[in-house]
């Protein structure tokens, strides 16, 4: 029957649908409103924290007037995310001398000693469904 056909579409995709994550992130401790804030979301330890090459990664980029971010239709699993505010919009994390001079923060929050958290201390897991965290901007400078 071409009917039982069709929905045996619409209920894979109705449990594809599903299957996918949302994430929705607080951002706290912005200085200002200044610039844009880039994050990027990645499974890969070695594409973490800066992960541009990583060619599975979800980025965005949102207006340093807000304080939100929303990943639609990810897939579960473990990621890790890295923001960075970039004041200037020079869409780069700048430095003086080794030391980021704009706001950077991470899943889990860690506490930031020297360089960046190892990818296993701000894995989250993605479940199918709906998931919140913050993540709360550092600046050393």
């Amino acid at each position: 029957c071409p009917m039982s056909g069709l929905v045996l579409a619409f209920a894979a995709l109705a449990t594809a649908q599903v299957s996918t994550a949302t994430l929705q992130v607080e951002l706290s401790g912005v200085r200002d409103q200044r610039g844009t804030i880039h994050a990027c979301l990645t499974q890969s330890p070695a594409h973490f924290p800066d992960c541009k090459s990583d060619p599975a990664a979800i980025m965005q980029t949102i207006p340093g007037t807000r304080r939100e971010l929303l990943f639609r239709g990810v897939a579960p699993g473990r990621y890790a995310l890295a923001v960075f505010h970039d004041e200037n919009a020079n869409r780069k994390l700048d430095t003086f001398l080794g030391v980021p001079r704009e706001g950077f923060g991470f899943s889990r929050n860690p506490t930031i000693s020297f360089g960046a958290p190892r990818f296993d201390k701000v894995t989250i897991e993605l479940a199918p469904g709906f998931a919140r965290t913050s993540v709360r901007l550092q600046y050393l400078l």
